[in-house]
């Protein structure tokens, strides 16, 4: 089964609490990474956690550790795809047609946002 969301799409938190509150609700990201074994994505600015990390040397002999901000990852089913048209959370459909490469037909599957009907 294709996933819905891929690396590099623009998507939205739509579920949490509201960014007023000190949530995540309503932001909007690039997505960095997709976990496909547990289900979540790493959005970009979102879900944003405090990593308390061990004092030590890297190679080149530059200090690392102390307290940095990193994303962590969320449910995929807590985000949902921006529709490039809208600017606005949708869901994803699957359309098939058929294309010919290199003198063969093949059955490609384009994504297409719900609410507008348009290729993503």
């Amino acid at each position: 089964m294709a996933s819905k969301i891929k690396k590099g799409d623009l998507v939205q938190v739509i579920t949490g609490a509201k960014a007023e509150r000190g949530g995540d609700r309503g932001k909007q990201g690039k997505v960095l990474r997709v976990f496909t074994d547990t289900n979540r994505v790493l959005v970009e600015g979102v879900n944003r956690v405090t990593k308390h990390t061990k004092v030590g040397q890297s190679q080149r002999g530059t200090n690392t550790g102390g307290i940095e901000v990193v994303e962590a990852p969320i449910h995929i089913s807590n985000v949902a795809l921006v529709d490039p048209s809208t600017k606005k959370p949708t869901r994803v459909g699957f359309r098939t047609e058929t294309v010919e490469r290199n003198g063969k037909q093949r059955e490609v599957r384009i994504r297409v946002a719900k609410s507008s009907g348009k290729d993503i």
